[in-house]
């Protein structure tokens, strides 16, 4: 069988190389090599087999990139500023950083373009939240094949008379669908009498409260508390710390 071509961009992205977005901008820059030979027109296509690799300009300024964690309180949206309200983004200034951080990086404003959540976290949910201007971890917390899984401390009150049933938890950690298609098998367990533990492997739009109540339950609080192995740990509500280089989701 004969092989397909791909864009280049798409083809770095597989490699692992970068996200679409950096590798366009190493295009442009003249930072991509393919065979050996610099590519700079935007667009172009490549077979698998072909040699790609990169100059060392662009491995030092995806270097210099930061993933940033913070603990994001209520009101506050995980992205683009809506309906009045602010994004997390602007929690980023030297007064909010975490006094533990036990990062070398220095904070500069510059840190601040091109970074982007790696994930949502909705707007009267709190908890852990990256923002992330490296295209690599953007891609291995929210690209299609992602499996680094999430989770969620979940207050919630029975609507019901009585506590809820065990054949509803199983149903909730394997068997409800939304949006006409079957839910990934979570881990749903009791902490305390009114408190769930939910562990997910995906994050359909308020997919936590949705599920909550397809069962009877109303959500009164929702935290998020880890993302893979990285956890949110003592960190205080509204404020953040950069991603350290021995940590890995």
């Amino acid at each position: 069988m004969s092989e397909e071509l791909l864009r280049l961009s798409k083809r770095m992205s597989e490699l692992g190389l970068c996200s679409r977005r950096e590798a366009d901008e190493w295009i442009a820059k003249g930072w991509v090599r393919v065979d050996g030979q610099v590519v700079s027109e935007l667009g172009t296509k490549v077979y698998p087999s072909q040699k790609v690799t990169v100059e060392r300009q662009a491995a030092a300024e995806q270097a210099r990139r930061v993933t940033i964690l913070i603990n994001k309180p209520v009101g506050y949206v995980s992205g683009q500023a809506e309906d009045g309200y602010q994004p997390a983004v602007v929690l980023i200034k030297p007064e909010n950083r975490w006094a533990e951080d036990s990062s070398p990086e220095r904070f500069d404003r510059n840190q601040l373009r091109s970074l982007v959540p790696a994930g949502r976290l909705d707007i009267d949910s709190v908890g852990l939240l990256v923002l992330t201007q490296d295209g690599r971890v953007a891609k291995q917390l929210i690209g299609e094949n992602t499996n680094v899984d999430k989770e969620y401390l979940v207050r919630v009150e029975y609507s019901k008379p009585g506590r809820l049933p065990d054949s509803d938890l199983q149903r909730l950690n394997h068997g409800l669908w939304m949006d006409g298609k079957p839910l990934l098998p979570a881990k749903v367990r009791w902490q305390n009498d009114d408190q769930l533990s939910f562990t997910l492997r995906e994050g359909k739009k308020r997919q936590i409260r949705r599920m909550c109540e397809m069962v009877g339950l109303r959500v009164l609080g929702l935290k998020r508390v880890r993302i893979g192995r990285v956890k949110l740990g003592n960190l205080p509500e509204g404020q953040w710390r950069y991603l350290s280089p021995d940590e890995r989701f």
